[in-house]
Parts: C-alpha cells; structure tokens; sequence
C-alpha cells in the first residue's frame, strides 16, 4: 500500500477539464517530481493531495485513508509564500509550530522553530517582516515553517518558480540537502525538468492539457548527493533529461498545432547548466 496516492482522479473547474484519470502512488521517504507545462494542473494535483481540492472522481489515499479534507500530516508548500505580512520570520515558524505541535511546552516550541529557521539558512534574518526579505529568504521561512510543523508528507507547489536564476539554484541546493537532512516524503511540482532529475528519487511527466494525465514514470538513478557543476555530464542525466522532455513535447504537439500560440514552455538547461 503505497504512503500517499491518487487513484483515477479526474478534476473539472467548470467546463474546463483539467485533470483525467490520474493515478498517481508514493511511498514513503520517497521525493517524487511532477513535471509539465505551465497551466496543465500541476497545482490542481497538489491541492488534492493536501486536501484543498476535492476530485470529481477517483480517490485520494494518505496512507490508506481516504483524504477528505487538509491536515498537519500533509504540509505545503505554495508559489507565493503566504507569509503572515506582520510577523517577523521566526514569529511566521514558530505560530505554525505553538498551531500544529500543541504538546510542546512553550520552551520547545521556541527551541523546535530555532531549529528550523536555523536549517534553511535565516538565523540572521529572523526579526525580519516579509516585506523586509528577499524572495529568496521568504520561500525559505515557508519551507521552514512547513518543516517545522512536522508533516509526514510535503507538497510543493512550484516553490522556487518565481526566483531568479541563481536564487532558484542555491535554494535546489538547499531543498536537496534538506530533504536528505529531514528525510521526509516530498511530492514536487515544476515545470523545469533539470530540478526535477537534480532533486528526485523519480519523475513522473504531467502531459499537456486540458484534461492532462501522468506519463511514463523515470527513476533518477544518478547517486546522491548530486552536484550541480558535475551532473550535465552525466551521461544518465541527460538521457533522463531527453526522455521526460520529449515526452511533455509530444504531448503539447496537438495542441500547439490548434492554437498556434506560443508554449509557455518547459524548462531545461536553465537550473544546471553552469559555464565552464
């Protein structure tokens, strides 16, 4: 029985058809990457996994129950943040903490959010308000803060996807250590697949929509930990990068070729392709 999974899930918003019979299974301290385009329902699949969404059809399982609605157990991690505006970055950790983790005194509260807001880098910054931050240091203190609650599974919604080039690299970097450090199940999405092979045990391919479904599965079997300056010479990388990509451009092919509008494109080469 697999940790978290969708069975045959279909979603409409609407007339629109987003997702089709999507069936979907993660075991347990598994880091899972669902890549595709920009608008195919990547979101969508994470709200129902973490309870947000409900499915029109199908089922939503965390470990062997079905998912009704949101819990501690299933953390996320959105796009843009959601940081509390008037608290500072310690305060936006540790309300998630004295929120979720209710049978620690206050002391332990305090100490546990230290914890974290000292593992993603931000001892420094932790009086500092939202507006107060880079962006940057604000997807770090929402990592934090989902890491710091303690969840058993964290879905991440295109956490890094509105940073700058090379932010979004050293915050891979961290979200690779971290997930080593905390050994916790991750379920990512993105739609660049250079992240993907640089941060999962196994990719799975979100076709174009509408009414998108997963595609073939590739397990990324390139050693941990893995390093950005050396794994674009990997010979597996890029036949892993080749395969998941030709894979979402096949499915964009029908289409394109309806709209004749531009992709708004997957991402290769941008996240590890360092000068040399």
């Amino acid at each position: 029985m697999a940790f978290i999974e969708l069975d045959n899930v279909s979603k409409s918003f609407g007339k629109t058809h987003v997702l089709s019979e999507v069936s979907l299974q993660v075991e347990k301290g598994e880091i899972v990457c669902i890549v595709g385009f920009s608008g195919a329902g990547k979101s969508t699949l994470i709200n129902l996994l973490s309870g947000l969404e409900r499915p029109d059809s199908g089922e939503v399982r965390f470990d062997g129950r079905k998912v009704t609605e949101p819990g501690p157990e299933r953390g996320v991690v959105f796009q843009n943040y959601s940081l509390l505006p008037w608290l500072s970055a310690f305060d936006n950790v540790l309300f998630a903490v004295q929120s979720v983790l209710t049978t620690l005194s206050k002391a332990e509260q305090i100490a546990h959010t230290e914890r974290f807001v000292s593992m993603v880098g931000l001892s420094h910054a932790r009086d500092r308000r939202p507006s107060e931050l880079s962006g940057g240091m604000r997807q770090r203190v929402s990592l934090a803060r989902a890491l710091a609650a303690d969840p058993q599974v964290l879905l991440m919604d295109e956490p890094l996807s509105a940073l700058d080039a090379l932010t979004r690299a050293s915050l891979q970097d961290e979200l690779e250590r971290i997930g080593r450090l905390a050994g916790k199940t991750i379920v990512l999405v993105t739609n660049d697949v250079d992240e993907a092979i640089l941060l999962a045990d196994r990719i799975v391919p979100l076709g174009a929509g509408p009414a998108a479904t997963l595609g073939p599965e590739r397990v990324v079997d390139i050693e941990r930990p893995r390093d950005r300056r050396t794994i674009n010479h990997d010979q597996r990388f890029r036949v892993i990068r080749n395969e998941v990509t030709a894979y979402l451009l096949s499915t964009r092919k029908n289409e394109r070729a309806q709209s004749q509008s531009p992709s708004p494109g997957i991402a290769t080469g941008t996240a590890l392709e360092v000068p040399t």
